[in-house]
């Protein structure tokens, strides 16, 4: 009996799928005496001393059951097509396969509705049945004339090189010290975006620990969790082509990397935009009207960021904004001239 449960991650799940579906001769390389389970808690495979056993993996369909249903459609090896539709379908065959390598991705990532969209808006008159396939866009795992022959299809027709997707969504996250500026300049933001006719969601620092992060503290790993959390609304947001103006401290390197890694990952590249709010730590002790640098200073509260806990300065900011040199509606102007390639 398996004595550990380890989550696999979706890049680890795909892995997995393929030597289950024989795309992969390699099994993946998993600890022994393990149960393995997805992001849902559905067990999916066990190793032991009989080797590596693959349950059923509910994100992926299995080749077998993809032959099956043509079949059941009285289709006989129709065409395949491998990733997004060309701009002219018009001669494309009346009926397509159409496989989609999106390995590593969420079930509900962009990349696999915009697709779907797409061959919908563009095949209207056309039987498509589309595929996502647990295989990498990049450097696919299995030759594509091989990989349509395993789901049941025949030649590939032809096929596009499948490039990032871009949902056309955007994530502006502003960083900086307690008192930089950073709410004030974002609530300008949002107007002038609103003003240009832009459907915005504003993420604010204390809002945000109200509604979303309710319980947690100031440590480390719960400002970590704080902005994590943040960072995953936005993309979801993102993700459906919305606009995500967010003002947290972030004081911290690595959760702002993952942040810039997850909506980027939902929304394509490019749509996170970091905006460094580097007002000094003793202009912003200047102009603390909530008395809570003087607070920190007293020892009265614990882990301050600028104080008895660090800001890490962000050295992948897209802008750094000097609020002594520029005022709340020229430094939203910055920004939404940036986001617009003014």
């Amino acid at each position: 009996m398996a004595q550990t449960r380890t989550r696999l991650t979706h890049a680890q799940l795909a892995e997995l799928a393929r030597h289950a579906f024989g795309l992969s001769p390699t099994p993946p390389e998993l600890p022994s005496d393990t149960d393995f389970e997805d992001a849902e808690g559905v067990l999916v495979a066990s190793t032991g001393a009989a080797g590596l056993a693959v349950r059923d993996i509910p994100r992926w369909r299995a080749p077998a059951e993809v032959r099956a249903e043509l079949d059941r459609r009285g289709w006989s090896q129709p065409a395949a097509w491998v990733g997004r539709p060309p701009e002219d379908t018009g001669g494309l065959p009346d009926r397509l396969v159409v496989l989609l390598p999106v390995a590593g991705t969420a079930p509900d990532a962009a990349e696999i509705s915009l697709t779907a969209a797409a061959w919908a808006q563009r095949s209207a008159d056309r039987e498509l049945m589309i595929v996502p396939v647990p295989v990498t866009a990049a450097s696919p795992e299995i030759g594509w004339p091989e990989l349509a022959t395993a789901y049941g299809a025949g030649p590939v027709a032809s096929r596009v090189d499948p490039g990032p997707v871009s949902t056309g969504g955007r994530v502006v996250v502003f960083t900086g010290l307690s008192g930089a500026g950073k709410s004030t300049i974002a609530g300008r933001l949002v107007e002038l975006l609103l003003e240009a006719g832009r459907t915005v969601t504003l993420l604010d620092g204390d809002e945000v620990r109200t509604h979303l992060s309710a319980g947690l503290g100031f440590s480390r790993a719960d400002r970590d969790t704080n902005v994590r959390r943040i960072g995953w609304v936005a993309a979801q947001i993102a993700k459906h082509g919305g606009w995500a103006v967010c003002a947290p401290i972030a004081p911290y390197a690595a959760s702002r990397a993952e942040v810039r890694r997850l909506v980027e990952e939902q929304a394509g590249p490019g749509s996170f935009v970091l905006v460094h709010v580097a007002t000094p730590l003793d202009e912003c002790e200047a102009r603390d009207r909530k008395g809570l640098y003087a607070k920190a200073r007293r020892g009265e509260i614990a882990e301050f960021t600028g104080i008895s806990d660090p800001y890490e300065e962000p050295t992948d900011a897209e802008l750094t904004i000097d609020t002594r040199r520029s005022s709340v509606d020229e430094s939203a102007r910055l920004v939404l001239d940036y986001l617009t390639g003014s």
